[in-house]
């Protein structure tokens, strides 16, 4: 049975200004980037395979907690948010012409203007993750590691969501051949030794 650690990447500008990021390429910002200096990834993380987004704030993540460069695949890139990206969330859920929901009303098949659905990020998330070989750390974003845990878990996004996706934490999934299982307790990343 192959492990899949998920890591969030660090805070960028845009995460603190509480914008809408997608796809756009938000580099960390300083305080991120002095945070995960300071960290690392845990035994037996720490040797496993590498990867994470194109995206520059979860390769640049990646290398940080690991000393490493990652392996790279587009289909971690974080879901295509359309109109939405770029906007401040709050701002959105207050406007009364929008269509924007919380998670939990979303369902497989909600999608922004122009955007992209969860099921639409699961079709090419789950095959890249069928094609792993090794226990594998995989640095992304919340709504790669959303559609992930929603798909090893049952969460149908219909409904409070059975987990929380929280920094500085693996997430870990085994990927069976038949059905995918979200372990009930993340891993903290460890303090680097000075």
């Amino acid at each position: 049975m192959i492990r899949l650690a998920l890591l969030r990447h660090g805070h960028t500008a845009w995460n603190r200004e509480g914008r809408v990021q997608g796809r756009s390429d938000i580099p960390l910002d300083a305080a991120a980037i002095a945070e995960l200096s300071a960290k690392r990834l845990p035994a037996p993380w720490d040797t496993a395979d590498l990867w994470a987004s194109p995206l520059e704030r979860a390769a640049h993540t990646a290398q940080l907690v690991s000393q490493r460069t990652p392996c790279t695949d587009p289909a971690l890139i974080e879901m295509n948010w359309g109109d939405w990206e770029g906007r401040i969330a709050r701002e959105l859920r207050a406007d009364p012409a929008c269509d924007h929901r919380d998670i939990e009303d979303w369902g497989w098949d909600y999608a922004p203007p122009n955007g992209e659905s969860p099921d639409a990020l699961r079709q090419r998330l789950v095959p890249w993750a069928k094609g792993l070989t090794n226990d594998t750390v995989a640095v992304c974003h919340i709504g790669v590691m959303r559609v992930l845990m929603a798909h090893a878990t049952g969460w149908n996004f219909d409904g409070p969501p059975p987990f929380a996706v929280k920094r500085n934490r693996l997430f870990i999934i085994e990927l069976g051949a038949d059905q995918w299982r979200l372990l009930a307790d993340p891993v903290r990343l460890e303090s680097r030794p000075e």
